[in-house]
């Protein structure tokens, strides 16, 4: 039974990332906090434009400095609480984000895919770290930079391709 439920695992993982390797980058943008430089992010989507809603879609975040992961975590549920992402089903999934991600270093990169049917699966340097079967995490996640309501309005211009 494990060995099944594991197969059918890296079957799931291997479709996702073959889904979202099929796209073309939308946009880029680079983070910078005061005069530091932070991370350079990118959005890749079917046929290269950004269309609110349209699946598959991958952001890439190439980390320029040493993160801990639950500066992450942390900086996730900040962002959430100004978009007015809250509550126990932001809760459940910040700790689920709290046990997948790791510390990152400097140049590593963490990559969301999210496939067809909105499931979001993370990657650090290609590898699959896990996946989060709800559609509304990879909606909320995404809204982060993405959302007319973000808080980098220029950078969600640059990666929607609209700079």
């Amino acid at each position: 039974m494990r060995r099944a439920l594991l197969a059918l695992a890296l079957i799931i993982s291997s479709a996702a990332r073959a889904e979202g390797d099929a796209l073309q980058m939308v946009g880029q943008a680079r983070l910078e906090v005061l005069w530091w430089p932070v991370y350079e992010s990118r959005l890749y989507s079917p046929g290269g434009d950004y269309v609110e809603g349209v699946r598959p879609l991958r952001l890439e975040i190439q980390y320029l400095r040493d993160v801990e992961a639950q500066d992450l975590v942390d900086h996730t549920r900040k962002e959430w609480q100004r978009l007015g992402v809250e509550g126990p089903q932001s809760e459940q999934w910040l700790r689920t984000l709290a046990r997948l991600w790791p510390d990152v270093r400097k140049n590593d990169l963490l990559a969301l895919v999210l496939d067809k049917q909105g499931r979001g699966t993370f990657y650090l340097n290609g590898k699959a770290l896990g996946t989060i079967d709800d559609p509304g995490f990879g909606e909320d996640f995404l809204a982060i930079w993405l959302s007319p309501k973000t808080s980098r309005p220029e950078l969600r211009l640059a990666l929607i391709g609209k700079e």
